[in-house]
């Protein structure tokens, strides 16, 4: 703990740092907590993620006095979410010091907040629009507040609150500090700043920082017609503590959830359309382990910072790099590694090498598990299930009067079989094929796939920009390119069986040297 002890704490709050196990400040926290602590205006430039919870919150914690009954700090968040995880990080951190945090947000019956209010808080975290109800009804008074905290400034621009954010402002002390985090610094945020920051700190934190390398990023290329069978296939084969899934859709969080839950995972849905009651359920039961995947928008997930995240899967490629960083900040927390899974349809590789040059890294490609790869796990899994129920002892006299009875007339081994198979024979069966596409007989040589291309030399197509744009397009290695043949307007090209899906499905409808090309299966008789 020496480093914070460096920042010359309260013994109090560095306890509450102690029991939050922070061992080491990140780095913007060792930027941010001896600027804030020196009374400086900061904008921290950083992501979910990096722990600016804490750089905000811990020299905001140190500078409450307890013996004086009134809010001195507030900080607006844009979602309710991210106001709860916020309240309950500082809450734990000031637990020693007998700081009272309260948030407030829409959705919840606002005379709990008005009592709570009444009986005394030092910090309050809310969503723009619920605190300044509370400043217009007087039930919240900022005449003692000394330091203001924006959290995630750029998301709460996009969702329309900068008018609440200023009128919040204007009831705020002309001598107060004021803190800005916002992931980018768009020019709407500079000109937040400007008109109410003095000579303010720049803090940033670069991507590098955020992709920690103990997130494992991983891609699968998937096609978009068996893209739920591959998933189940991934879920099967690895050790998901917990996991959040990103769709790119409402509708599409709506259906993947109900889909894992008809196939037996504890799966559920998370997007901005579900009533309040309705998404505290699943966040509680999320929080608690009830749920193993939570399915959720980017929206939605914004402030979800739940420890025992173990996976982040995009079932939807993130529309760019910023989003992406986001997603995975979510697994790999205070010092845990984490796997970030993305599933890339052939359409889709664009994209992700477009993520890749953002954030100056390469996503690591794994093959799909095979079904039966699939099955050795599951039984794997089962056998440790009946190893560890077989070492607990406890009785089953129901099933225990049923053996003895058929051990009268059958051998016990055989029993056993009967009953695992009676009970689990659909979870190792063969439920997906591999054989998406069946191109037929295309006159290729053995173990390829022979494909026609409506271009030719009229295109001034060359055998290597063929190449290049079959391996960019389809994500697949240059030299398993077999056989080429160009003519005047049409081309031949072969390819291994395992990824013509992939080519087909990539280059359809695409276009080389600026011709819009069409691919389909060649047709024996035209072999040359």
């Amino acid at each position: 703990m020496k480093e914070f002890d460096a920042f010359e704490l309260n013994p109090l709050i560095l306890k509450g740092i102690r029991d939050m196990g922070f061992e080491e400040p990140s780095p913007i926290q060792a930027e941010c907590i001896p600027a804030v602590l020196r009374g400086e205006d900061v904008i921290g430039q950083a992501q979910t993620g990096t722990g600016k919870t804490a750089a905000f919150g811990i020299p905001l914690l140190e500078h409450v006095d307890t013996d004086i009954p009134k809010v001195q700090a507030v900080v607006l968040a844009p979602t309710r979410e991210l106001a709860i995880q916020v309240s309950e990080e500082l809450r734990k951190v000031g637990r020693p010091k007998r700081i009272k945090t309260l948030s407030v947000y829409g959705g919840q019956p606002i005379g709990r907040q008005i009592k709570a209010l009444k009986q005394g808080v030092h910090v309050v975290i809310g969503t723009p629009g619920r605190m300044l109800d509370h400043l217009r009804r007087k039930t919240l008074r900022l005449d003692d507040v000394d330091i203001m905290v924006l959290d995630e400034a750029d998301e709460m621009l996009d969702m329309g609150f900068i008018d609440d954010i200023e009128a919040v402002m204007n009831y705020l002390p002309d001598d107060r500090q004021l803190l800005l985090f916002s992931a980018t610094i768009p020019p709407a945020i500079r000109n937040l700043a400007r008109k109410y920051m003095k000579k303010p700190r720049y803090i940033t934190v670069s991507r590098g920082e955020v992709t920690a390398p103990i997130i494992e990023q991983v891609y699968y290329k998937v096609l978009e017609s068996t893209k739920l069978e591959s998933l189940c296939r991934i879920l099967d084969s690895e050790d998901v503590e917990q996991g959040i899934l990103f769709c790119r859709t409402k509708k599409g969080v709506d259906e993947l959830a109900e889909s894992l839950q008809t196939r037996g995972y504890l799966s559920g849905g998370l997007h901005g359309d579900m009533a309040q009651q309705q998404r505290d359920r699943v966040m509680n039961a999320f929080r608690r382990g009830d749920i193993e995947l939570l399915v959720a928008t980017d929206v939605a997930a914004r402030g979800i910072d739940v420890g025992t995240i173990s996976h982040v899967i995009n079932y939807d490629i993130p529309q760019d790099a910023e989003s992406y960083v986001h997603r995975i900040g979510r697994t790999g927390r205070a010092g845990r590694t984490g796997v970030a899974l993305t599933l890339v349809t052939p359409r889709e590789m664009k994209q992700l090498r477009s993520i890749e040059h953002e954030i100056s890294g390469q996503l690591q490609p794994r093959e799909l598990p095979s079904l039966e790869e699939v099955a050795e796990r599951q039984q794997q899994v089962l056998k440790e299930q009946l190893n560890e129920m077989i070492a607990s002892g406890d009785r089953l006299p129901v099933f225990e009067e049923l053996i003895k009875d058929l051990s009268k007339t059958h051998d016990p081994e055989k029993i056993a079989t009967a009953a695992l198979h009676l009970a689990f024979s659909d979870r190792f069966s063969a439920t997906g094929t591999d054989a998406v596409y069946n191109f037929g007989e295309t006159g290729a040589s053995p173990g390829m796939v022979r494909f026609f291309i409506n271009v030719g030399r009229n295109v001034d197509i060359s055998p290597r920009e063929l190449v290049k744009a079959i391996a960019e397009q389809a994500g697949i290695a240059a030299k398993r390119v077999g056989r080429i043949n160009i003519y005047d307007r049409f081309s031949f090209v072969e390819v291994p069986e395992d990824v013509a899906p992939f080519v087909f499905e990539a280059l359809r409808q695409t276009k080389i040297n600026g011709a819009r090309i069409n691919l389909e299966p060649a047709r024996p008789r035209n072999r040359s």
